[in-house]
């Protein structure tokens, strides 16, 4: 199973401390979760991916790249393959457009509901798809049920709307995979969907079985009497 990080503000910050320095990175994980990282950043509106197959801890890409970005949005990913070979296409976060997309989980049984999963991409869709994981087959169905509700080239979509398509997505997919498990001390081999997904002006996380933390600094922030 994988690690998730995301980041979202209204000002752009630098998620070094949390990558790499503080209790519990990814950098320190990344030791249990050797099979490649990946960092996904906005700079004016468009996403920049930085992907390596090597282990975060073991590469100084890892270190530079998390001390460079500065950004409003970030999603970082480090990968324990459940799925797929140990590539750079089956590293996480994956793109279209200015949506990104990073998963902690499984597909039970992957290579057995594949098609049935397949059958659920808009045929425009579908040829995007380049690896070999559960989890890009995921995000594409995702994009499908977001296209059928709002453009995809408008990263400005309601919150609602965009509830509505993960809702649906989930129930496709659990219709064809069975229920997820929802335990913390995750059986590989079982159903797990977490996820964050962002097109650069929203994210979301979903805890589909692995839980999703989250926090906010604003009461320390030096900005905190004067931002929005």
């Amino acid at each position: 199973m994988c690690r998730l990080f995301g980041f979202r503000s209204i000002i752009n910050s630098q998620v070094h401390s949390s990558l790499v320095s503080a209790d519990n990175t990814l950098h320190d994980l990344s030791q249990r979760h050797p099979d490649g990282w990946g960092v996904a950043y906005f700079l004016e509106n468009t996403p920049h991916l930085i992907k390596s197959t090597d282990c975060a801890m073991e590469d100084q890409l890892f270190q530079k790249v998390s001390g460079v970005v500065s950004s409003q949005t970030v999603i970082a990913h480090i990968r324990k393959a459940t799925q797929g070979s140990h590539s750079i296409l089956n590293s996480h976060p994956f793109q279209y457009g200015k949506w990104v997309f990073a998963h902690n989980g499984n597909i039970k049984n992957f290579n057995e509901v594949k098609n049935d999963l397949l059958n659920l991409i808009d045929d425009d869709l579908k040829r995007y798809i380049l690896g070999s994981t559960d989890s890009e087959v995921f995000f594409f169905i995702l994009l499908s049920n977001i296209k059928e509700l709002h453009s995809l080239d408008d990263p400005d979509i309601e919150p609602k709307l965009l509830k509505d398509a993960i809702n649906k997505t989930i129930y496709d997919v659990i219709n064809i995979i069975g229920q997820l498990n929802h335990n913390n001390k995750p059986v590989e081999t079982e159903n797990y969907l977490s996820f964050l997904l962002t097109s650069g002006s929203v994210m979301v996380g979903f805890n589909g079985g692995q839980d999703i933390f989250s926090c906010t600094y604003k009461k320390s922030c030096p900005e905190k009497e004067t931002c929005p």
